[in-house]
């Protein structure tokens, strides 16, 4: 393997310091306070050496974009991995524990992802809408593709389904890469209003005057989720 030239490190090592300073600063001010500008003097560097590296604002924005989205996949799948590889349940109630947790832990980069943040970036960078729905729906999606082609899933015929819902099914399937039913994509978007609700009121405390504790009402809904689709809690099951 070929050693990094100096300029390659530098290069590296400034993407790197760079990154880190514009999640700071999000964390610190939000969206609005992340500019090329506030970055630059982060790292002491002037405006114009970091658009050789993010050709601007934007490019800064989606690199931090993306790296939030690999650590959030990575952690949520990991989870997932620690469970037995043929235990479906106690991998779907894993993961979605996991996506829980790392959202209570990471707030502001919650809000980038799938909160306030994301509707303010989302129109004005390409592909941006999907990069979340594809990456954390693919990784679900493996598993309802299990339970679909071992016959555990009973779910609603495509002609039983609204048109106009499904033709919003059919159109997610396609950009999420799925492959299989409506009726089974219809399913993972129940799951997934349930999740994203309960996301929003613990990331956003809705309702903390009562629920300052969200891990009773995970834990009724994922009983629920595993209900609607044919399972029950593993025994089995390894959080930590």
């Amino acid at each position: 393997m070929t050693a990094l030239t100096r300029r390659e490190r530098l290069r590296a090592e400034l993407e790197r310091d760079a990154k880190a300073a514009a999640r700071r600063i999000a964390a610190e001010e939000g969206i609005e306070g992340l500019t090329l500008a506030a970055v630059a003097r982060g790292v002491g560097v002037t405006p114009p050496a970091l658009y050789r590296y993010f050709n601007g604002r934007a490019g800064l924005i989606r690199a931090i974009y993306d790296d939030i989205t690999a650590e959030f996949i990575d952690t949520v799948d990991r989870a997932a991995r620690r469970q037995d590889p043929d235990d479906v349940s106690a991998q779907l109630h894993a993961a979605t524990q996991a996506v829980l947790d790392w959202s209570l832990a990471n707030k502001v980069e919650f809000d980038l992802l799938m909160g306030a943040g994301f509707a303010k970036i989302a129109e004005s960078e390409e592909g941006i809408p999907v990069v979340i729905a594809r990456e954390l729906g693919g990784l679900f999606g493996q598993l309802f593709a299990r339970l679909w082609n071992e016959g555990r899933l009973t779910c609603p015929a495509d002609e039983e389904i609204d048109p106009v819902l499904a033709t919003q099914l059919r159109t997610y399937r396609s950009e999420v890469g799925l492959e299989f039913p409506i009726g089974v994509v219809f399913l993972m978007v129940v799951c997934w209003r349930q999740i994203y609700g309960l996301l929003c009121m613990a990331v956003y405390g809705h309702h903390k005057f009562a629920f300052d504790d969200l891990q009773p009402l995970f834990e009724h809904m994922i009983d629920d989720l595993l209900g609607l689709l044919g399972l029950k809690r593993s025994p089995n099951l390894r959080l930590r």
